[in-house]
């Protein structure tokens, strides 16, 4: 299992978050991986985004990640419960970032269910309920704020290549956003779905 390189990130918010809906993102932890497929990212697209943590040229210790090298690891607590975890693109000094919604789970289940208190299969699947959400896939892959600065080309985080061909990615205007002007209705929010 090959990670994607750093440069791979040298892109805008936008295109990295469609490239990366069928890529692989692993979580190492005590010896275990757990992870699988990226079915849905969002895009925040740095300073002139008002829904980006970054806009205005915001520049805080919380934000400080985003302004640093593409293939960085930007992770954030919402609403002092849920962890989000980003992946920062384009260049340094430019902060801008993919949000990843979810993920298909599909290695170490047992190890994700035990960190969401769910059951690993439903009807002899794996639940989706593990990871379809970014606080709970967060939460599956035991990623906190320890993670927040780590490069995505080595462990403890991987993202890998995957089957990107059989997937059919659709967009749509991004979730939870509330006073962005015309930002919430841009479709940055990408699902993808098996053909």
């Amino acid at each position: 299992m090959r990670a994607l390189s750093s440069q791979y990130y040298g892109m805008d918010a936008v295109s990295l978050a469609r490239t990366l809906v069928g890529a692989r993102l692993f979580r190492s932890c005590a010896g275990e991986l757990s992870g699988g497929t990226i079915v849905e990212t969002e895009a925040y697209c740095g300073v002139l985004d008002r829904a980006c943590h970054a806009f205005g040229f915001r520049r805080t210790a919380r934000t400080e990640p985003m302004y640093g090298p593409p293939g960085t690891a930007y992770v954030y607590l919402i609403y002092g419960l849920h962890h989000c975890l980003n992946v920062v693109c384009l260049r340094r000094e430019e902060p801008q970032a993919v949000l990843i919604r979810a993920i298909r789970p599909e290695r170490g289940l047992e190890r994700m269910a035990i960190r969401r208190g769910r059951s690993a299969l439903v009807g002899g699947a794996a639940n989706p309920e593990l990871t379809n959400g970014p606080g709970k896939l967060c939460e599956a892959l035991a990623v906190d704020r320890s993670c927040n600065g780590l490069k995505f080309d080595r462990a403890p985080l991987l993202i890998t290549e995957g089957r990107r061909s059989s997937i059919r990615i659709q967009a749509s205007r991004r979730v939870g956003l509330g006073r962005v002007g015309e930002f919430a209705a841009f479709p940055w929010r990408f699902r993808g779905e098996e053909t």
